[in-house]
């Protein structure tokens, strides 16, 4: 039953990562690309408030991974941020305003990365349950930042470039 209900999860996430992608390539980028930082905000918010509640766990005391284990999670996530990366850019339109550039094999690759961390959690099922959760959330921390991020200095150096900055 637990397989069942990560896939599910997984499946809702991959839809509207898909959906917003989609839906955002034909709405320009607004307030000079703040919404595409602002996942990385709300990240740290919940992460934040997640190693809280972890610190908390009756009965389970709290305890960090191996520092090689939070290595491998930084590298890996490293490595999945900047493939997302590679797969995002932007162009200016006709219209003068920026865009989110269409790519045929993002949907390819994001789930690619879903699959390989589902695979990797499968794995590492044997850990302790706080080292695990601790793993995840830094790989998925640093794989969004790195792709955020440098989305971000992608789309800031088009705006600079294009005269927008001066026109606002």
């Amino acid at each position: 039953m637990n397989i069942v209900v990560t896939l599910v999860i997984v499946l809702v996430i991959i839809g509207l990562v898909l959906f917003f992608k989609v839906k955002g390539r034909n709405n320009p980028i607004k307030r000079g690309g703040l919404g595409i930082i602002t996942p990385v905000l709300f990240l740290l918010v919940m992460f934040s408030l997640s190693i809280s509640q972890l610190r908390h766990i009756p009965g389970e005391p709290f305890h960090l991974p191996a520092y090689w284990e939070i290595l491998i999670a930084t590298l890996l996530g490293t490595l999945f941020g900047v493939i997302m990366l590679t797969q995002t850019s932007y162009e200016i339109r006709a219209d003068g305003l920026i865009y989110s550039k269409p790519n045929k094999t993002f949907k390819y690759v994001i789930i690619t990365i879903i699959i390989i961390r589902i695979a990797l959690s499968q794995y590492f099922k044997s850990m302790d349950y706080i080292e695990f959760t601790v793993l995840t959330m830094v790989l998925a921390f640093l794989y969004i930042c790195v792709w955020r991020i440098g989305s971000y200095l992608k789309f800031r150096k088009l705006y600079l470039r294009s005269g927008l900055a001066e026109t606002k």
